[in-house]
């Protein structure tokens, strides 16, 4: 006879999640960011409080940014643990939808768990419920479907038995790792089932290597022999791969450079020979140039973003092939690439086998050195004495640049920053963190925390915008409370500098971006450091970029989160590399300054070629 144990639904739930196990022992769900409301707090709230450090819970401030936590924590750990989040139903789960398409976009895991209505509709409607005139199957919480991997609605006790296998077996699935929702019924959550012993036995989830057709290696070996300017393009599966080293070895092997998309940046240091920094929109003219000379483009663990590939305007030569090797065939057949469907590191060791001692020609080694110099130049210091003018982002990521360490991590995600990161930041070995998949505003101070959280021996370093930190700051307090350190540096230039110059460069009026062009009755006066002070950082504001390299230095000793202020000037941009991104101009009507726009836009958008 099969031996039972009686447990709430809510109960079973936190149980199995705290035998999950990863190859090294330990949860493969930490633990669990919580909001309690109705919905969740007599239920699943009852439950993780029995539970207690066998499963942890932490209370954020907001249900979409605690989630960004959660995000963060899962991409340091290059997707071998994850965190689950649960909410109220209502305003608290589609709260969470915002973060969940993040994690979607990024193929990061991440276990939602929103309370849901109740599955006896005996109270229909409830506080919050949102009903459907047309379908009484719905709730808010299918908002959840089009931006998570796996969707689930646990509408009876028995259902967790077939639902969570499914929901782990999607995050640690290589291929269609991502986010998964678990509605819950709140009545659900409190009802009792007799649950099979067997189910709560430890398990370990082991993340499979995917071993590429060799036949898929064979057509791909054939075209590595026969191109001449061959380049790689190197995301973010080369590091959920773990597969830097073997990326590096191949490319010096076989005397192919290769560039960094914004996800795959940091995954080999900027002073490895080979590396030529970053490709597309916000790329380094090195790479560019590669890029634009390329007759074969090598995508290893990339879904082609369109910063990745200028708009699908930066592979020039009309000989043109693309390779991409992924583990799903979605992204290995974008674009009429030839797939290579396997594991980048398990793929790459069996491609180098393959082309034995096969070399590429030499390519214009030096292009890489000049670039570096024009890097260095775009972020100096300003000249001594030069006290009038507010700081460039340049000079700002400069004067981080030049006190920063092979433990220091920055990171970021909307608005100036993350492109003059990625055109201008020489990262160490894992020392670049960016979410531009969603590019999502307010991720910077949740995200800096989950790194933390993750990586707590490294320096963490979040740049983030005065709009970006308007947008969702709260999570600060929740990093003090729990004495996360990390160092926010806050650029102020009074409004949204970033698409304001995207505004200009697509012939727009400067209108509604900065404060300055808003519809306001007053100019504002933030006062970031005593915001910050408020909810128990350190505050202070840098007098100038000298200042600011000092106040980073002092930031390390402490024990809670540091954030430093510093005015800049919004209007130049990174002085270095770039490239076009299409933003639709106005085909007709607008002043002169829309016409040139619209030349300057029909003059790039001809070089668009995929390569179908």
């Amino acid at each position: 006879m099969t031996k039972t144990i009686k447990l709430t639904a809510a109960q079973a739930l936190v149980k199995w999640l705290s035998v999950q196990m990863t190859d090294d022992g330990d949860r493969f769900i930490e633990g669990v960011w919580a909001i309690f409301g109705h919905g969740n707090v007599a239920g699943l709230g009852e439950a993780l409080h029995g539970i207690g450090d066998a499963l942890p819970t932490w209370r954020g401030q907001n249900e979409q940014t605690m989630a960004h936590a959660a995000i963060a924590y899962a991409k340091t750990k290059r997707r071998k643990r994850a965190h689950a989040v649960t909410s109220s139903i209502g305003p608290g789960a589609t709260n969470l939808v915002t973060a969940a398409a993040l994690a979607h976009v990024n193929r990061l895991p991440v276990l939602f768990i929103p309370g849901d209505v109740f599955a006896n509709r005996r109270p229909d409607p409830v506080l919050q419920q949102i009903e459907d005139f047309d379908d009484g199957t719905i709730s808010a919480n299918d908002a959840f479907k089009p931006v998570v991997r796996y969707f689930d609605r646990i509408a009876r006790p028995e259902h967790l038995l077939t639902a969570l296998p499914r929901a782990l077996s999607v995050m640690t699935d290589p291929a269609n790792c991502g986010p998964v929702c678990l509605a819950f019924c709140q009545d659900v959550q409190a009802d009792a089932f007799d649950y099979p012993e067997s189910f709560f036995e430890p398990k370990v989830w082991r993340i499979r290597r995917p071993e590429p057709d060799p036949r898929e290696l064979e057509e791909v070996a054939t075209l590595v022999r026969a191109a001449k300017n061959p380049v790689i393009i190197s995301g973010g599966g080369v590091l959920y791969s773990d597969a830097e080293d073997t990326l590096a070895a191949f490319s010096r092997e076989h005397n192919i450079p290769f560039v960094e998309t914004q996800a795959g940046k940091g995954g080999n240091a900027w002073t490895v020979e080979f590396n030529f920094g970053s490709p597309g929109v916000t790329g380094s003219e090195c790479a560019n140039r590669l890029c634009e000379n390329a007759d074969l483009v090598i995508g290893v663990g990339t879904r082609f973003q369109d910063f990745t590939t200028g708009s699908w305007a930066l592979f020039k030569n009309d000989g043109r092939k693309l390779i991409s090797i992924n583990l799903h065939g979605y992204d290995a057949t974008k674009h009429g690439a030839v797939p290579v469907v396997g594991d980048a590191r398990v793929t790459l060791e069996k491609l180098s086998a393959l082309l034995h001692d096969h070399k590429a020609a030499d390519f214009d080694a030096g292009s890489r050195s000049r670039w570096h110099e024009a890097v260095k130049s775009a972020t100096a210091a300003p000249e001594a004495g030069v006290t009038n003018h507010l700081p460039t982002d340049a000079q700002v990521i400069g004067a981080v640049q030049r006190v920063s360490t092979d433990d220091t991590v920055v990171m970021c995600a909307a608005g100036t920053m993350p492109g003059a990161l990625q055109v201008l930041w020489q990262s160490a070995k894992g020392g670049y963190h960016m979410e531009y998949g969603y590019s999502c505003m307010g991720y910077e101070v949740a995200g800096a925390m989950g790194i933390k959280l993750a990586s707590p021996d490294k320096e963490v370093v979040c740049f983030v915008g005065d709009g970006s930190y308007m947008m969702a700051n709260s999570e600060l307090a929740t990093a003090v409370m729990r004495r996360v350190p990390f160092t926010v540096v806050l650029t102020d230039n009074r409004g949204y500098g970033c698409i304001n110059r995207l505004q200009i460069e697509c012939g727009g009026a400067e209108f509604n971006n900065m404060y300055k062009d808003s519809n306001i009755e007053e100019m504002p006066e933030l006062d970031f450091v005593g915001h910050a002070r408020s909810m128990g950082a350190h505050a202070e504001k840098a007098a100038d970029i000298a200042d600011l390299e000092r106040k980073i230095v002092e930031a390390r000793s402490r024990t809670k989160p540091t954030v430093i202020v510093i005015e800049t000037d919004a209007v130049p941009g990174t002085g270095a590399g770039g490239g076009w991104w299409d933003v639709a101009v106005p085909q007709v009507g607008g002043p002169e300054r829309l016409e040139r726009a619209r030349d300057h836009y029909n003059r790039n958008a001809r070089d668009q070629r995929t390569f179908n």
